[in-house]
């Protein structure tokens, strides 16, 4: 899949899980938070809030966890409301990044993302100046089943009309349409596939591989970004290696 590595992403997130479980499930109650005011607390008609649920779960977020989180959203005490917001800039090397944003201060997350594009000696862009450079897809990712070869994954894509597809030998990523995300998902289940992570996601229409001093910064900044709790997610046209 050009462009696109999730199993990559997947192994990346897991390692960051495991030192910083925490500050993981805290980002998810965020998610969670606001998908319950903005579709109610049942995930079967909530399709966005049966998302973060499959998200969370995929992140080994005790179900515990998830309930508290979905009650206190939709209790008549829950007083916080995050605000979403989108971040465009340049990185090290001039790769482009976009944070998705979700706080409850929108002067201190400015402040904070655009300290940490600077300090990597990137700049803040305005809006649109690199999001021309991505689409936004439903990226689903899903543990690999035995006996399968490519060829029968590459034919399972084309059932549930996935645009591209991914095999790996940990599993398998279907890229497609955004308002297919859903659809692909249930698709998927219903024929026994687990399902790791299903999300949309800004998908670079081409990439790029940045020098050893760059890479670097780069994957500083990138920490940075992710270990910030008010960033959501961070999307980039960077070539990450294997590590």
């Amino acid at each position: 899949m050009s462009g696109h590595s999730k199993w990559s992403t997947i192994k990346r997130d897991k390692e960051k899980t495991d030192q910083a479980r925490g500050k993981i499930f805290t980002k998810i109650g965020k998610e969670i938070a606001v998908a319950v005011k903005a579709g109610g607390p049942d995930p079967a008609t909530n399709p966005r809030l049966a998302t973060v649920i499959a998200k969370a779960k995929s992140n080994n977020m005790p179900n515990d966890n998830i309930q508290r989180s979905i009650k206190k959203a939709s209790g008549e005490g829950s007083a916080v409301n995050y605000e979403s917001m989108v971040y465009e800039g340049y990185g090290p090397g001039g790769c482009a990044v976009i944070c998705d944003i979700l706080t409850d201060n929108k002067n201190r997350a400015s402040s904070d993302v655009r300290h940490i594009f600077d300090r990597a000696g990137g700049s803040l862009g305005g809006p649109g100046s690199v999001a021309f450079m991505f689409e936004r897809k439903a990226v689903i990712a899903t543990k690999a089943k035995e006996g399968l070869t490519e060829d029968d994954v590459m034919m399972l894509a084309m059932d549930i009309e996935a645009d591209d597809v991914d095999y790996a030998p940990e599993g398998y990523t279907f890229v497609g349409e955004a308002t297919s995300l859903a659809t692909m998902r249930d698709k998927l289940i219903a024929d026994g596939y687990e399902v790791v992570s299903a999300e949309l996601e800004m998908i670079a229409n081409s990439t790029m591989d940045l020098p050893e001093d760059k890479y670097t910064s780069f994957m500083k900044m990138l920490d940075n970004l992710e270990e910030n709790d008010d960033v959501q997610n961070v999307f980039h046209n960077v070539n990450l290696r294997e590590e």
